[in-house]
């Protein structure tokens, strides 16, 4: 038996429970008869104690399973009864007068869905960009491709790519190997020091002084110079002093890129060397990075605007699930760069914005696909596999990975069912194109 809910204040609802002693002290003897045919005791064969020895053993835990089944069962009749929809966990506990007239008594403390107001969709202002792939993109891509497959000669060395021209001296996109030995007030400091040391100038690697010292030596030559570390320097012991530095170039490599060729065509994954088809994979695979930053931009300012114009009070108990699942996200992380996190304490207010954010869209979408019929249906699931499935090498393999798993395809489920959304709101508000650089696009990639 349930009394009438109880509204504390905004989602927060309350209601007391009522489960009689007689049903849950039957409950505990019928599960304790069962326990007591394979109960064992010292002197007793199993299944031959006496009752009141395995009352005695069993008889607390029993009384706690049952009484936790009949006030769940109570709590889901009477959120059933009243179609409350419970948002997280209820808080059960038993009344300062548990016991009454031959029942127990609890209090359930819960929260409910919110109602979402979605708003005027006409009203809202959403951006979608655009960007166009030139001919210069395409040659940035190869470039960086080269450089992607970059090897490396001595210099001064004649091989068949050369011997790296007549500047033997070491210059930006070289590669050194050096020795050198950093004091501070004329002691060695921890870290200053290393032998057969390998960089890359250029590359930023190291503090600019650093580069600015080792460029112009030639092999075997050595320098000594002064350098001052940066205030903000992520080494606190040396942060904002004046290190003497000593450095010996014991190697000096010249970077050698493959030439764009029918090779290097065949190295990216064309058959038969065409440069041609090349540059027209290159092109495809800039068009599929293109589309998705420019789909997770226009998705991002969707949900922007979803969020100002929605009205909705956000569960407790929903925020503080979410606040601990980004934790846990954010320690897994952790551990996977191999991060000592054990004493680290990790404080949950930093996760509160990004759970708001993630909580209130789940419950505005959820609301719009419900109101609009905007289901994911099994095309639209397959669809999207196979559009993500495009950019590897083996396609059904990848088809056949989210096929066999249903977790998986409840993950593309998600995504379509966002990109519905997405479509509708697009279908109903005012849309601003905007224009963006390749390199604008490329390089801010949002994300909701």
């Amino acid at each position: 038996m349930a009394t009438a809910v109880e509204t504390l204040e905004k989602l927060e609802r309350r209601v007391t429970l009522t489960v009689a002693l007689a049903d849950v002290n039957a409950e505990v003897e019928k599960r304790l008869k069962v326990r007591a045919r394979t109960a064992k005791a010292p002197g007793f064969r199993p299944g031959k104690v006496p009752m009141k020895m395995v009352a005695a053993q069993y008889g607390y835990i029993v009384e706690s399973e049952v009484l936790n089944d009949k006030v769940g069962r109570a709590f889901g009749e009477v959120t059933a009864e009243h179609k409350l929809r419970v948002a997280g966990f209820p808080k059960i506990e038993p009344k300062a007068d548990a016991k009454v007239d031959g029942s127990v008594v609890f209090q359930a403390t819960f929260e409910v869905y919110p109602e979402v107001k979605l708003g005027d969709f006409s009203a809202v202002e959403v951006e979608k960009s655009k960007a166009d792939i030139t001919e210069a993109e395409i040659d940035k891509t190869i470039d960086i491709l080269r450089k992607q497959r970059v090897h490396y000669h001595t210099k001064g060395v004649h091989d068949a790519h050369g011997d790296g021209g007549p500047d033997q001296t070491a210059q930006n996109a070289d590669r050194v190997t050096i020795d050198f030995v950093g004091k501070i007030d004329g002691v060695e400091f921890a870290g200053g020091k290393a032998d057969d040391f390998v960089f890359v100038l250029g590359e930023g690697r190291m503090l600019a002084e650093f580069e600015a010292a080792t460029i112009g030596l030639k092999q075997a030559e050595s320098k000594t110079f002064s350098m001052k570390f940066p205030d903000d320097y992520h080494g606190k012991d040396v942060a904002g002093k004046t290190a003497e530095f000593t450095i010996t170039v014991k190697k000096i490599e010249w970077a050698h890129l493959p030439e764009i060729n029918s090779d290097f065509a065949k190295m990216l994954g064309i058959p038969d060397g065409d440069l041609q088809k090349m540059r027209d994979d290159v092109r495809a695979n800039l068009e599929r990075e293109v589309n998705s930053r420019i789909k997770s931009r226009t998705k991002n300012s969707v949900m922007d605007a979803l969020i100002n114009v929605a009205e909705l009070d956000v569960p407790k108990a929903l925020l503080e699930q979410d606040t601990e699942r980004l934790a846990e996200m954010t320690r897994e992380d952790m551990r996977q760069r191999g991060m000592d996190i054990k004493d680290m304490p990790m404080p949950m207010e930093i996760f509160a914005t990004q759970a708001d954010r993630r909580v209130r869209l789940g419950l505005i979408l959820g609301e719009i696909v419900k109101v609009n019929n905007l289901q994911a249906t099994a095309e639209q699931i397959k669809a999207h596999v196979d559009d993500f499935a495009k950019a590897y090498e083996d396609p059904q393999q990848v088809v056949k990975y989210y096929f066999s798993d249903r977790n998986r395809l409840a993950e593309v489920e998600a995504l379509v069912l966002e990109d519905n959304v997405v479509d509708y709101v697009l279908s109903k508000a005012k849309v601003k194109e905007k224009t963006l650089s390749f390199d604008e696009l490329m390089g801010n990639n949002e994300t909701a």
